[in-house]
């Protein structure tokens, strides 16, 4: 499952996560919010992350890249030929946050900058980009990082599950965690509008309407893939699935609606098969909520890290919508990168926020949101929050709309 059409291995060689040196507790969420308490188990979820103040958009993304190019020899980056940020949470209509990644980063001046934005699926979307630039130039590197901070949505029953963060993966020809299959992907997408942002400061949610269009493209998605692949089976050709994860209990009645539609599978087999197959995905976005264009690729990292089995079956939604579905290989060692990542430690280690304090990073981070001219964040915040045991990003100023970022030490 590892060469595409060209015939070329490509693939994630490194991969890395942030999200956030803080949380806030879901039931915590509830009792503030006075929501039905009875709805948590169907959410799914447990902590909620929380962005400090100072921690864009950009500053996140740094921060979860930042291993993967401290790693790299000064020839190795050399060979990193493009900076893709996917992210909705973008700061600039014109400008891509890639630009200030690249410099935070300092890479080499050899590369693509640009930005990706198709709601949730735009991490996926860099991905594949990502390889078919790979599979034009096998030497080369592309370094992927999908950021996004999501509007708190007070007091509705979507605030719980929206969390702050970032993935960033290296796109190469020598993949050590996921192998791709560059020419087989199913897509399936059409216009709607289940959720757009026409200003910064407006969502327009329609809650049903996004579900039903999740499960159209799953299935939609699937049937293209299997066009394309003779015998694709969405019960039995993966080992694992890691699907967009708005909130885990969404999942969950997508995989029962997707063996129903796509599956001969008998009723008192889902369980298993959910438990199996698709629960190891759920571990990290349970902890961390939606985190928009970067959640699938955090689902992915998570089944890597919790899962059994070397076939992945992965699906990308994006409101709006378009999606996709592809297979990919988990080479053998894939589970020891990722948890040497520590990723999993950092969540453990975040300092749990009362929800007034929540509420105060919340109105903090605001005022440094698209259309900021002018902002003063307090590094020391996000300095005392967590264990801190990486460098971390942060924003230290916006004068006349220019950002300046520095870098925390890790302590």
């Amino acid at each position: 499952m590892s060469e595409g059409v060209s015939g070329m291995t490509v693939g994630i060689e490194a991969i890395s996560a942030y999200c956030g040196s803080a949380y806030v507790d879901v039931e915590d969420l509830f009792e503030a919010r006075g929501l039905d308490r009875a709805r948590i188990a169907n959410l799914g979820m447990r902590n909620k992350s929380v962005a400090a103040p100072g921690e864009d958009v950009v500053a996140m993304a740094a921060t979860a890249a930042r291993p993967l190019t401290d790693a790299l020899t000064e020839e190795e980056k050399a060979t990193v030929r493009a900076v893709i940020v996917a992210t909705e949470s973008a700061f600039d209509l014109s400008k891509a946050a890639s630009t200030y990644v690249h410099r935070l980063l300092e890479l080499p001046r050899t590369c693509r900058l640009l930005e990706v934005k198709e709601a949730c699926y735009g991490g996926i979307a860099a991905l594949q980009m990502a390889a078919a630039l790979v599979a034009v130039e096998p030497e080369s590197r592309v370094l992927v990082i999908a950021s996004d901070l999501p509007g708190p949505n007070k007091g509705t029953y979507a605030e719980p599950a929206q969390g702050a963060g970032a993935v960033a993966v290296l796109v190469g020809a020598r993949p050590r965690v996921v192998e791709l299959t560059p020419g087989t992907s199913g897509c399936y997408g059409y216009e709607i509008t289940d959720f757009a942002r026409p200003r910064a400061d407006v969502d327009v949610v329609d809650t049903d309407l996004s579900l039903m269009a999740y499960l159209e493209c799953l299935r939609g998605a699937f049937l293209d893939y299997a066009s394309r692949v003779p015998g694709a089976d969405f019960a039995r050709s993966f080992d694992l699935l890691a699907m967009h994860t708005p909130f885990p209990g969404m999942v969950r009645g997508a995989h029962r609606t997707g063996l129903r539609k796509l599956s001969d599978l008998r009723p008192g087999e889902v369980q298993e098969d959910f438990t199996r197959r698709v629960e190891p995905s759920l571990r990290f976005p349970r902890e961390v909520g939606n985190v928009y264009a970067a959640t699938t690729l955090l689902a992915m990292s998570s089944a890597i890290a919790y899962g059994e089995g070397e076939r992945l079956g992965v699906f990308s939604y994006g409101s709006g919508c378009s999606s996709e579905f592809f297979g990919c290989r988990v080479p053998s060692g894939a589970a020891e990168i990722v948890e040497s990542a520590g990723f999993a430690g950092e969540l453990t280690a975040r300092r749990r926020l009362t929800v007034a304090e929540y509420d105060e990073a919340m109105e903090t981070g605001a005022t440094t949101m698209f259309g900021a001219c002018d902002a003063k964040p307090e590094p020391d915040v996000l300095a005392s929050w967590g264990a801190g045991a990486r460098p971390r990003a942060v924003l230290t100023t916006i004068q006349d709309y220019r950002r300046e970022y520095t870098w925390l030490p890790a302590r």
